[in-house]
């Protein structure tokens, strides 16, 4: 296997996929060029690592352990009764931690990596790393913070080497937007990636008591750890422009090993809350539930891929149009050499082809492949 593709992991916060469709975008767009280029099915993909998820953690008043927490909260986001076919990974579980640390001692001892006494800000009430600077505690609210030098695992980037660039994103004549490298490249000279976390992949092992890789760092290496238990050596993230920009910097060193080379696809997010006016277009263009479900749970994904700025409310009358005109034109029997050359594009990141309606009309499957991200639709019509 080459290419997979793979969700950029999805923070793990109180919702359903039900509830926030726009959450499983990048799942479902994968799940889609997936089967489409014939792989088999990717891991979803959760990002656990969160302050967020801590906080919830320090406040709940049952006794659950806190990867159980995680691991029912995951579970619960899916329509009852269904599981991803190719599983489920976390940013914290043991074959990406057990990843995480080989790739971080390979930095240390190669040198790009250090770990550096490093003056930071603690709070002075409940001790969480604010950072370089003083601000509000994020963990306990508090305003006052205390300097504190301590050991830290840091990336003291040499002058001049950017943090993201054009190769870092695949697609076949698509430009990544040039204010998303500028962005990513306005970082301090010094990283640091060991954070405060109650949960996370601890970095004791490497002397760091009370400390977890950044999860921004983490996030790399789990698409990694799942590209590598797929035997993919190309793993392509689909990620939104505005994730890319805050995690990115964090990925440099760690978007590659032993041949594996992951890239970033992007996506735009998709206007899914206002189903009441969709539901009105649909019956005036006579759009079976099914067909609406393939709609919003296929089509859409793979749109976002194309409209990377992000796909409109207003966009959606003629996108449906669109939809429906390309679902009618589906042949009885494909052109026998249509899904090879729908492979060559996909495999290239030419997005492209999903406005067009006679390769749209050849992809298009009975129903969206599923696996607990979208409901399952009746007979497509």
């Amino acid at each position: 296997m080459n290419i997979l593709y793979i969700n950029g992991p999805v923070q793990n916060g109180p919702f359903t996929i039900a509830e926030q469709p726009g959450k499983a975008a990048g799942i479902r767009a994968a799940e889609a060029l997936n089967t489409l280029l014939g792989t088999g099915p990717a891991p979803h993909l959760w990002n656990t690592v969160t302050l967020a998820g801590d906080l919830r953690h320090r406040h709940a008043c049952d006794i659950v352990a806190r990867q159980e927490r995680e691991d029912r909260a995951i579970a619960a986001k899916y329509t009852p009764g269904t599981t991803p076919a190719g599983g489920i990974l976390t940013d914290s579980t043991p074959v990406v931690a057990a990843l995480a640390l080989e790739m971080t001692e390979r930095l240390l001892l190669q040198g790009a990596l250090t770990i550096t006494p490093t003056t930071v800000h603690l709070c002075s009430r409940c001790g969480h790393m604010t950072g370089t600077v003083a601000h509000t505690c994020r963990a306990c609210g508090h305003q006052a913070s205390r300097p504190r030098t301590r050991r830290l695992l840091v990336w003291d980037r040499p002058p001049g080497t950017p943090v993201l660039a054009r190769d870092d994103f695949h697609a076949h004549r698509a430009r990544p937007p040039r204010h998303l490298l500028t962005i990513a490249q306005n970082i301090p000279q010094r990283l640091i990636l060991s954070r405060t976390r109650d949960h996370g992949i601890s970095l004791a092992p490497l002397g760091l008591d009370g400390l977890v890789l950044d999860p921004r760092a983490g996030l790399h290496i789990a698409v990694l750890a799942a590209a590598t238990q797929s035997d993919a050596v190309q793993p392509v993230m689909t990620i939104t422009e505005n994730a890319a920009a805050n995690v990115a910097a964090y990925g440099t060193l760690f978007r590659q090993h032993n041949g594996t080379r992951l890239r970033y696809a992007l996506h735009g997010r998709i206007p899914y809350d206002d189903t009441t006016a969709l539901q009105r277009l649909c019956d005036v263009h006579h759009v079976s539930p099914a067909l609406r479900e393939l709609f919003l749970a296929w089509f859409l994904p793979l749109c976002s891929l194309h409209l990377r700025a992000g796909i409109t409310p207003a966009q959606l009358p003629s996108l449906l149009k669109f939809w429906r005109r390309a679902h009618l034109a589906r042949p009885d029997t494909p052109r026998s050499e249509a899904p090879a050359e729908l492979r060559h594009r996909i495999t290239a990141g030419d997005m492209r082809w999903v406005m067009d309606v006679r390769t749209l009309s050849q992809a298009i499957p009975d129903s969206p492949t599923s696996h607990g991200s979208t409901t399952e639709p009746e007979g497509a019509s």
